[in-house]
């Protein structure tokens, strides 16, 4: 179904039943809420600051290596990203003009973000500004551009060695779409089935979706259609073969212009129990037309990357979809998990938690899942709001996504510290690529900005130059996420210090290894290595502050920093 990555990953990383066994004896419910006390017995707190030396490390035995091949993902809301006409409005071009922003193709440069794809937000035509009811599958956004754009675009970013996916709706359309216009005529049209009818179908008018917490069904001409969302987006009915060939017909369609995957919106609620989003059966629907779309497309190239919206804090609800369908579900958890340690400035048995969790993505999976990582999205407050615009947070927060297993997705401006809160049109604000007062070309004005205005506005213009910006943080590990092996595919496994204020982990494939070590904390912490194993790592590769030192098993880390040992 893969590349020959899974023959190899099935050869070193046999990860099946008596992993899962084990995981689940040390799973707290659903959401693997596993504390260090589990595993030795107690949980040291108290931090080592400078002058401290407390014998404590551990390192966890190496058992299996699951490699993650991974790529740094950005995403972009093209109607924010850049604008190239002069309508205020980015367009597919605006894209194709930053590429090198993004990555210009040369791994020598420095001055790009190094990123190895792009997550487009929807870009078919759509009466909305946010584009998730789609009017028309087989089509852009005239806004946007042309489908001659679209190509242009996929074969530019390929040339820089960039992915290209793309947002697919497929749980609704949208109430413009002429299958929908002509299905509300009545029983007789040809489309009328292609949607949910209460009265067609001797529905009862009850229930709440599991999507919007209210009532799914909406009034029309005397009937009532499915609609969990609102009812601009009527629900498709999945139930119909000819919707799913349509739909799969439609993937077929994209992947054929050279696109290289798609993340699916939505992806639990194509099936509704309208009383439980947690019913057995409806998941089994859901996970088993994933596995009919996966295999669709897999005809076409088989080594597309789809990663789905299965948003779920429990990592039991995420994993059956790894089956043959998905290769990754954005971990939703594991973002919760890196602002609440770096707010906090304490370990949260984050890496513990993690690695247990891979365990059973793994076994569900035949070792093929590669973790879809992130710190927010186009759904969620920008995540230097969350950080209440504390720059050394946001640094650290960074420092951890990008030394993480799997592909790391960066939500466009999250780069330079973006603002924003919901509503959502505030957290989908203009790119910010000049200062305040300056109309530089391409700066988008669709939308007034809130959040991003005045003095201190974060912007690409002001940070490109600035050695110490967040740009200048991300851009500098990136770089450094794509030069070391382990890093970019390496597995995880749990370092434990005994120190509450810091965050470690190794990072292995079968030819390289290498220890992180993060200080979450504003003080310098001595770290004890442990002498026991027999990689000491006793040289630093990389660390965010010059002043970081080893001496034999000793660390001292500044505040606020990282360091990548070998």
């Amino acid at each position: 179904m893969k590349s020959a990555t899974y023959l190899k990953r099935v050869a070193i990383g046999l990860t099946g039943a008596v992993l899962l066994g084990t995981l689940l004896v040390g799973c707290n419910n659903d959401n693997l809420n596993v504390t260090r006390t589990q595993q030795n017995g107690q949980r040291t707190s108290e931090p080592l600051v400078e002058g401290q030396n407390k014998e404590s490390s551990t390192a966890v035995s190496i058992d299996s290596i699951n490699e993650q091949p991974s790529t740094v993902y950005y995403e972009i809301f093209v109607r924010s990203f850049y604008d190239t006409n002069g309508d205020g409005i980015g367009d597919l071009r605006g894209v194709i003009e930053k590429l090198d922003y993004l990555n210009d193709g040369d791994p020598s440069t420095t001055d790009d973000l190094g990123v190895g794809g792009i997550w487009l937000m929807p870009i078919q035509p759509s009466p909305s500004y946010h584009g998730y009811d789609v009017s028309d599958y087989r089509s852009v956004n005239s806004e946007y551009g042309t489908m001659e754009d679209m190509a242009t675009l996929i074969d530019e970013a390929h040339k820089r060695g960039i992915k290209v996916i793309m947002d697919l709706v497929v749980n609704h359309t949208s109430n413009e779409h002429p299958w929908f216009k002509d299905a509300a005529e009545g029983k007789h049209s040809p489309y009328r089935d292609w949607y949910v009818w209460a009265e067609d179908q001797n529905r009862d008018l009850s229930g709440v979706s599991a999507a919007s917490g209210a009532s799914p069904w909406n009034e029309l001409k005397d009937t009532h259609y499915l609609g969990t969302f609102w009812d601009g987006m009527p629900d498709l009915n999945f139930d119909n073969a000819v919707v799913r060939t349509e739909m799969k017909d439609i993937g077929q369609y994209w992947l054929k212009l050279g696109l290289d995957g798609f993340r699916l919106d939505a992806a639990k609620h194509i099936f509704e129990d309208l009383v439980s989003d947690k019913n057995k059966e409806t998941e089994a629907k859901n996970i088993a037309w994933w596995q009919e779309f996966r295999s669709s497309m897999n005809e076409i190239n088989p080594d597309a990357y789809i990663v789905g919206e299965v948003w779920e804090n429990s990592v039991a609800s995420v994993a059956p979809y790894l089956d043959k369908a998905f290769d990754s579900g954005f971990n939703f958890s594991l973002a919760e998990s890196i602002i609440s340690s770096v707010t906090s400035e304490r370990d949260n048995n984050m890496i513990f938690t993690l690695e247990r969790t891979y365990k059973l993505f793994n076994a569900k999976s035949e070792g093929q899942f590669v973790d879809a990582i992130f710190l927010s999205n186009h759904d969620q407050n920008r995540v230097m709001s969350q950080l209440d615009s504390n720059m050394d947070h946001a640094k650290m927060a960074a420092s951890i996504l990008l030394t993480l297993p799997g592909n790391p997705f960066i939500y466009y401006g999250e780069e330079i510290g973006m603002l924003g809160m919901k509503p959502d049109e505030q957290i989908r604000e203009p790119m910010s690529w000049y200062e305040e007062g300056v109309e530089g070309k391409g700066q988008t004005t669709w939308e007034e900005s809130i959040y991003n205005v005045g003095e201190h506005t974060p912007n690409v213009e002001l940070q490109i130059s600035e050695k110490d910006s967040l740009l200048a943080h991300y851009r500098e590990w990136v770089r450094w996420r794509n030069e070391i092996v382990a890093l970019h595919d390496g597995d995880i496994q749990y370092y434990d210090t005994g120190n509450a204020q810091i965050i470690s982990y190794t990072r292995r494939t079968l030819s390289d290894e290498v220890l992180i070590v993060h200080n979450l904390s504003d003080q310098v912490q001595r770290v004890t290595l442990d002498r026991r194993v027999e990689h000491k790592y006793t040289e630093i590769l990389r660390a965010t502050d010059k002043n970081t030192e080893i001496n034999l098993n000793s660390l001292l880390i500044s505040p606020y920093s990282s360091v990548i040992l070998k």
